[in-house]
């Protein structure tokens, strides 16, 4: 059931819908539509409306209705009585996608949770029948009890679930430390899902994460270091895809996943390029960047699937787009033929460093420490020994890095270069 309420784009959601409910696992049997001015108190849908899908059910035997609207408890079970079937609201169907891809223990913690503090807002109606609680002595009956050890066993579960993805998310943070120590900036994948985010990880980094033509294939924040034709290296994070209305339960429980994302030097939001709705996918994942407090994140747009383009919906060929500064702000490629990925690393080192330069650097005898730390980096083009035993090296580094080491070793740095290497390229 799908309806169309005004200021929505029906085909696009109701087409999403059905994606949803094939990565579900689920086999649609009938696909009821209507429209309304404002959702129903009781049923959500019309009366005649929950009918249909009520005559739909016993006609294809089907044992799942499901609503592509977020359903109160009452109007949930409002339906269930009416139907005579389970119901599942939209929340419940991602929830249920989210549970059967996660792989990793963290990841499974992160659905529990989302699933569990879901369940404790429809805790309170889904005992009713047994409730026998009138007041005074002999009254308390079997259902209050039931009702209320379930309660306790949810919200003991909940704080233990928040206690260990509080232990994950502190080693998460351990782990960016760890990696700001060392100046490895991080770049975090950003995107709808099925944008082909996995697919463009794998092909970066060389990686074989799970990538599938199915709406979240992945849930598992997975973490590998790309090379970048400076010589430098940056830590890539593929993070879980966004979507419209994503459940809060769910936003909130992935917290430490989305740090990856709040915490990053440079996001890459990854769009379908191919996707005649990608406006609008973009501003849905502008709004949870919002949500989670990563907006003000250094941004570059990756236009993907362009090897899908259609006349008139996307590029035609792999490119760069510049702003007035000169620095890169869109990339078109396509991750699985592999078009523009050359493209897109200069544009990363671009993004991350800016101040990259070439230059000579001439070292005394006793700079052989620094000497070891340069090539430690691949930052050294050639080397020239002197007549009087210095080094006339041809680096290429972030300028204010080469400062700071030459400053810390008692070197003169070069004079800083005008143009920077990495946006020229």
């Amino acid at each position: 059931m799908h309806l169309e309420f005004p200021g929505t784009d029906f085909e696009a959601d109701r087409a999403e819908f059905l994606e949803l409910a094939r990565s579900a696992g689920a086999e649609a049997v009938a696909v009821i539509g209507g429209s309304r001015d404002r959702p129903d108190a009781g049923l959500y849908a019309g009366s005649g409306k929950v009918d249909e899908v009520g005559a739909a059910v016993k006609a294809g035997g089907a044992e799942l209705a499901i609503f592509n609207h977020d359903l109160s408890p009452s109007q949930e079970r409002n339906l269930e009585k009416r139907l005579q079937c389970r119901v599942l609201d939209r929340a419940g169907l991602i929830l249920d996608i989210f549970a059967r891809r996660a792989r990793s223990h963290e990841g499974k913690l992160q659905v529990e949770l989302a699933q569990m503090q879901h369940l404790a807002t429809r805790l309170v109606r889904g005992w009713t029948h047994l409730e026998r609680q009138k007041g005074g002595i002999g009254l308390r009956g079997p259902g209050e009890s039931q009702l209320e050890t379930d309660r306790r066993l949810v919200r003991g579960r909940i704080a233990t679930l928040k206690r260990r993805l509080e232990e994950v998310r502190a080693r998460r943070a351990q782990n960016r430390q760890g990696r700001a120590r060392n100046e490895i900036p991080t770049v975090s994948l950003v995107g709808y899902t099925n944008a082909g985010k996995s697919t463009l990880f794998n092909a970066l980094t060389g990686d074989a994460t799970f990538a599938s033509n199915l709406l979240f294939a992945t849930l598992d924040t997975t973490v590998r270091k790309v090379a970048l034709p400076t010589g430098e290296t940056a830590v890539l994070a593929d993070t879980v895809g966004f979507i419209r209305d994503l459940p809060h339960d769910l936003i909130a429980a992935f917290r430490a996943t989305l740090e990856e994302s709040r915490e990053a030097d440079l996001l890459l939001h990854v769009v379908d390029a191919a996707d005649a709705e990608r406006v609008a996918r973009m501003e849905q994942v502008d709004a949870v960047l919002r949500e989670i407090g990563a907006d003000e994140v250094p941004r570059l747009l990756v236009y993907n699937k362009i090897d899908l383009r259609k006349e008139g919906i996307s590029p035609e060929t792999a490119r760069i787009e510049h702003d007035e500064q000169g620095l890169p702000v869109r990339v078109f490629i396509s991750s699985r033929t592999g078009e523009g990925l050359d493209l897109l690393r200069s544009a990363i080192a671009a993004r991350l460093y800016p101040d990259l330069v070439e230059d000579e650097l001439l070292l005394p005898p006793s700079a052989a420490r620094l000497r070891a730390q340069l090539f430690a980096l691949n930052a050294v083009q050639s080397e020239h020994v002197e007549d009087d035993g210095g080094l006339r090296l041809r680096v290429r580094l972030p300028y204010s890095r080469l400062e700071r080491m030459c400053r810390e070793a008692g070197v003169q740095p070069p004079p800083r270069a005008v143009a920077a290497m990495a946006r020229a390229s």
